[in-house]
């Protein structure tokens, strides 16, 4: 059985054609830097898989627009980005911690600094908090946004409802802050 194809599609380009395990649809994702993927479960054939695709046309090429701006928008970020000291960067988001954790009554029990490649932070079960060291390069808005997200998981663990209504009473516009956050995403790939 054929684990994985790339087919040419009109007006698409290359698609990847992977099968999975684990999926139970077929499900297109369409990145940035990497283009089109098809999730293929076992049960469905790679034709099949190609005309979903193309019942799904119109969709992927909307997104792939999106994600050729974002990928502009990555390399602008690259070419102007500055980089900064490690040593101060792990001074600085500790600094921040510290401050806003003080400023709002969080506790946490340690504070990891770490060059993540998918998250800007986490907070574990235990309460110890797991920071990207490249939140130092973005607007401190953004970074700030992300320590206190993390702060409030200390008390709210999933993003229930209670959670987000914790978090917009530190960060008023939580949602429009997450939503520029975004923007950055490809930052940490």
């Amino acid at each position: 059985m054929v684990k994985s194809t790339t087919l040419e599609i009109d007006g698409i380009g290359p698609v990847l054609f992977e099968r999975s395990t684990r999926a139970r649809h077929l499900s297109i994702s369409v990145k940035p830097f990497s283009g089109v993927r098809v999730a293929v479960p076992r049960r469905v054939s790679f034709r099949a898989a190609r005309q979903f695709v193309a019942h799904k046309r119109e969709w992927i090429i909307k997104h792939q627009e999106r994600m050729r701006k974002l990928e502009v928008e990555h390399e602008e970020y690259q070419k102007n980005r500055v980089k900064i000291d490690k040593r101060a960067a792990r001074q600085m988001l500790v600094a921040r911690l510290e401050h806003l954790s003080g400023k709002y009554g969080f506790s946490y029990n340690r504070v990891y600094i770490r060059n993540q490649k998918t998250l800007w932070g986490s907070c574990s079960h235990k309460n110890n908090i797991s920071l990207n060291i490249r939140l130092a390069e973005l607007p401190e808005e953004l970074s700030d946004y992300v320590i206190i997200h993390e702060l409030v998981h200390t008390r709210v663990k999933s993003h229930c409802a209670r959670f987000w209504d914790e978090l917009h009473r530190y960060v008023p516009d939580a949602k429009g802050v997450d939503k520029e956050l975004r923007k950055y995403q490809l930052v940490v790939a």
